[in-house]
């Protein structure tokens, strides 16, 4: 297996276990409101063995409502903007004593050379604006409110 890239996963398994404590299973949904208590998004390419799977309560609904379009932005927007982002977890990863360890617990290893494609990036791109925006930090730059 080449480059496996289980970008962002555990961390938001757990980011979406430690702030949320609503979550009594991952497939029930509550009848009345026909919402359902888990938010899980997955994509995956085998032929290029990549993996990116975002698990944090309200990140779907938010993607649906409240991000921009896809096709809003190129790729190349977005694969910047990305590594900005990815560089600045990286080193909150690192410096638990000064950042939450809560919210940065795992390295995410995104290679700025593999073309991971526009779905990726798109995803990665605005789960980085989810989490600034919803857990109130600010990983560098102009972060939209949507």
């Amino acid at each position: 297996m080449k480059n496996f890239v289980y970008i962002l996963g555990i961390l938001f398994t757990v980011i979406a276990c430690s702030t949320s404590s609503k979550n009594s299973s991952l497939a029930t949904a509550d009848p009345k409101s026909k919402t359902v208590l888990n938010d899980t998004v997955r994509i995956a390419n085998d032929s290029l063995e990549y993996e990116v799977i975002i698990i944090d309560n309200g990140f779907s609904f938010w993607l649906a409502s409240r991000a921009y379009p896809r096709n809003y932005h190129t790729q190349s927007y977005l694969e910047t903007k990305n590594q900005f982002y990815v560089i600045e977890w990286n080193n909150r990863v690192l410096q638990p004593q000064r950042y939450n360890p809560n919210l940065y617990e795992m390295r995410i290893d995104y290679d700025p050379a593999i073309n991971y494609g526009y779905e990726v990036n798109y995803l990665i791109y605005n789960y980085m604006i989810y989490f600034q925006n919803t857990y109130k930090q600010k990983l560098g730059g102009y972060v939209p409110s949507r």
